[in-house]
Parts: C-alpha cells; sequence; structure tokens
C-alpha cells in the first residue's frame, strides 16, 4: 500500500521538517542508500556502485511514496586503492569510520520518529562490516533494521535470463555486464565504451600456481574447493579492475535490471511497513 500522503520529493533532504511531521503521521519507514567511491575499471566511473543505490532507493521511494536519504556515497574499499601515487581515485573509509557514520545516520533517524530504517547497499565489500552496526541499533533502540542488497555477484537471482554473459565471464562482477549496463541506462555519458574490456581474474602472483579464482569474491580454490580466504588487493587479481566482459552490456539490459530490483524491493518493503515496532531508546543523546 502506498503511503496516502503527497510528497513534494522523496528525498528527505529536499523537504522541510512540516513535510516530514506530516510523512511520520503515515509512515515510519525511510530507506538509506549506501555504496561506495571507487575504481570501476576504464569506462566505468568511480560512482557507479553509488548510482545502483540511488537508483534503486529512488525508484522504491516512487513506486511506494515514501522517503529515503540522500546517499552514502563512501564506503569500505581498501582492496580497491592500488599503489600510492598511481590516480586510481578511490575513496575509502575505515570498517570503524563507515560503522560510526551508519550508526550516526540511524540514531539521528530514530531520534526523529522513525521506527524502520532500510540500507539499500550498492556496493559488496560494505557487507563484511555491516552487521555488528546493525546489530548495535537493534539493540539499542528496538527498531527494524534492514540491510537490502539489490545487486548481482554469484547469485543471479532477479537477473536470471536477462544477463548473456556466461559463468565464467562473470556478468554481475566488478564493471562487467549488468554494472555497465546498468551505467548506460542511467547515463550513456558516464560511460567510455570504447575503453571496455573483458578481463578473467586470476590468482595473485603471491600464490602458488595450484591455486585459482574465478571472480571477485575473497574465496581461493584449491583442486577445487573453496576453503581459502586471504585479504587480497583488487590489483593484484585483476589488471584493468574489471572483473568479466561489459562488451556485452546495453541501455535495455540496464533498464531492465533496474527496474526488476525495484519493483521487487518496493513489494519488499511494502510488507516491511505493516510491522508494528516499539521503540524503547529513541532520543539521540550520545550526538556529540
Amino acid at each position: 500500500m502506498k503511503v496516502p500522503i503527497e510528497l513534494p520529493s522523496n528525498n528527505i533532504a529536499d523537504l522541510a521538517y512540516p513535510d516530514i511531521q506530516a510523512y511520520l503521521q503515515h509512515c515510519d519507514l525511510i530507506m538509506i542508500p549506501m555504496a561506495s567511491t571507487e575504481q570501476h575499471g576504464p569506462h566505468l566511473p568511480l560512482c557507479t556502485d553509488t548510482v545502483t543505490a540511488l537508483e534503486i532507493a529512488s525508484r522504491v521511494a516512487a513506486i511506494n511514496n515514501m522517503l529515503h536519504t540522500p546517499v552514502v556515497w563512501t564506503g569500505y574499499s581498501p582492496q580497491h586503492m592500488a599503489g600510492p601515487g598511481q590516480g586510481r581515485g578511490t575513496i575509502t573509509i575505515r570498517a570503524s569510520t563507515l560503522s560510526a557514520l551508519l550508526y550516526d545516520i540511524s540514531r539521528s533517524l530514530i531520534h526523529h520518529g522513525f521506527n524502520k530504517l532500510i540500507f539499500i547497499n550498492g556496493h559488496g565489500s560494505n557487507v563484511k562490516v555491516i552487521d555488528p552496526v546493525l546489530r548495535k541499533i537493534r539493540y539499542q533502540t528496538g527498531a527494524l533494521v534492514g540491510f537490502c542488497k539489490p545487486y548481482m555477484e554469484r547469485y543471479v537471482g532477479l537477473m536470471e535470463g536477462l544477463m548473456e554473459n556466461p559463468p565464467d565471464e562473470t556478468p554481475g562482477w566488478h564493471a562487467s555486464e549488468l554494472e555497465t549496463s546498468q551505467m548506460l541506462a542511467h547515463n550513456t555519458q558516464l560511460v567510455k565504451m570504447d575503453r571496455a574490456v573483458k578481463t578473467l581474474t586470476h590468482i595473485p602472483r603471491w600464490l602458488p600456481g595450484k591455486f585459482g579464482k574465478k571472480d571477485g569474491a575473497p574465496d581461493i580454490q584449491f583442486k577445487g574447493y573453496s576453503y581459502f580466504h586471504f585479504p587480497m588487493e583488487h590489483h593484484e587479481f585483476t589488471e584493468t579492475g574489471v572483473i568479466g566482459n561489459p562488451e556485452r552490456a546495453t541501455i535495455e539490459k540496464g533498464e531492465e535490471a533496474l527496474r526488476r530490483y525495484a519493483e521487487h524491493a518496493a513489494e519488499a518493503i511494502r510488507e516491511l511497513n505493516t510491522v508494528k515496532v516499539k521503540v524503547h531508546n529513541r532520543e539521540f543523546i550520545d550526538r556529540v
């Protein structure tokens, strides 16, 4: 069910506080898009993950007539820094900084009357550090806190039948077919397809040759089994920063992918909006 109120904008930052007060009379849920600013190969902009998060959150907000916050544009991306002076452009923040930032944003929103917070995440490595802060918010306040990952890496999910790349060309991984298609759908001027290059992963040079690496996960295979995990740098297993083949990307695929993700997430979030939540610790006292 849509929220029965006319909003001047779905972005809370565009509103004045009487608009927010009116919204809270009908809905206590808000989305927080979050992602990263990191290298995405030679053909995609650093904002690629952030665009994914904001596109999905804003589309869901429009479908459901709900609010979202401005996007959290930087995340946990230490593996994308490359060497000093190489100009890759990635801006990463420490796990503790990201946790503190998300905690303060959440406590501010709960302070104002929101009881349900749904993070819309566009960057895979944020998953590595998010659980403690989600639990902290829930345990301290009683708020409903959710984390949505509308993208494809190893899990095809909603993209079944849409992507053309075979699994060994990792269509949903970093700067490959899916991300390139979504960026084309968002803004073709930001995509330099003449620079797009197919790149498959390999093990870092410091590992023995009997090990193997198939995609962008921190997993390493030995004799076909993934029992090993190493803190690798992105450039150690892909020279270009790309993981997969972006050459089959199209605007149509990107628009369809964004549509599928947004409509699916919107339906789920409408269900979450029906949950009765009692916040027992609302005031953000420790805010200095």
